[in-house]
């Protein structure tokens, strides 16, 4: 499939789970892509297993998107390695999961630091290239959990919700550039991240999705490569819940 042919994608949080699978999935449709992940030697083996399993160009930059600086200077090497930066996922997050009596500050602001800063430092280092190529296609992760609410997940529902918001805001802001921006809000996703959670709040979980089983990262990617894609022309500033019917 050349369905994103001569297209650059970067994605935040590429080495593992839903943002690997997103960024093997554009790979496998012709895009050369961009992955970042914090530490400089798995971003770098994740990437050469990307390109391997894809046939694509696929490589890595180490960088801690709460940090600015590193953001920047990994974007300048994105885009001078490949000249352009068309699509943007902003995919990177962490949980720091407690009920908030016991919750810390510093489990507070490690959470809102990488998945909500982490995604504004992104977006401000890539619209501007985007804005002047007047072409755009930006997707946030977020969760369900930013619709819904969760116990323990104060700190994470806060810090999704807010990249909803902020997303409605920069859709309106970047449409007249050519510039669509969404969201996703991923359910329960068999990932790493959830492979930890208790087997009773699993079964807990599955007993309220319609569609009776987890989601796949996979299941994540299709919908996410619609969004970004040349396909999409005329949707900016949605939630899309891919969540197996979970908050409906």
């Amino acid at each position: 499939m050349s369905e994103f042919k001569e297209q650059v994608a970067l994605v935040t949080g590429g080495t593992r789970g839903i943002g690997r699978a997103i960024a093997l999935h554009l790979a496998l449709q012709g895009a050369t892509v961009a992955i970042l992940g914090t530490k400089a030697e798995t971003t770098t083996a994740a990437a050469e297993a990307l390109s391997a399993e894809s046939g694509a160009i696929v490589r890595g930059w180490a960088a801690d998107v709460a940090q600015s600086a590193q953001v920047n200077a990994a974007v300048s090497g994105v885009l001078e390695a490949f000249g352009k930066i068309d699509i943007l996922v902003n995919n990177a997050g962490i949980t720091r999961d407690n009920v908030l009596v016991r919750m810390s500050e510093e489990q507070w602001d490690q959470v809102l630091d990488t998945n909500l800063k982490g995604a504004f430092n992104c977006l401000h280092a890539v619209v501007k290239p985007m804005m002047k190529a007047h072409y755009g296609r930006i997707l946030n992760i977020s969760s369900i959990v930013a619709l819904t609410g969760n116990p323990g997940q104060s700190n994470y529902a806060a810090a999704k919700a807010g990249l909803i918001a902020m997303s409605k805001s920069l859709a309106r802001e970047l449409a007249s550039r050519n510039i669509l921006l969404n969201c996703l809000a991923p359910g329960f996703i068999d990932t790493d991240m959830t492979a930890i959670l208790p087997e009773k709040v699993k079964e807990e979980a599955l007993s309220r999705i319609p569609l009776a089983r987890m989601g796949t990262p996979e299941d994540i990617a299709r919908a996410a490569a619609f969004l970004v894609s040349p396909l999409n022309s005329y949707i900016t500033g949605q939630v899309l819940a891919v969540d197996g019917g979970l908050a409906m």
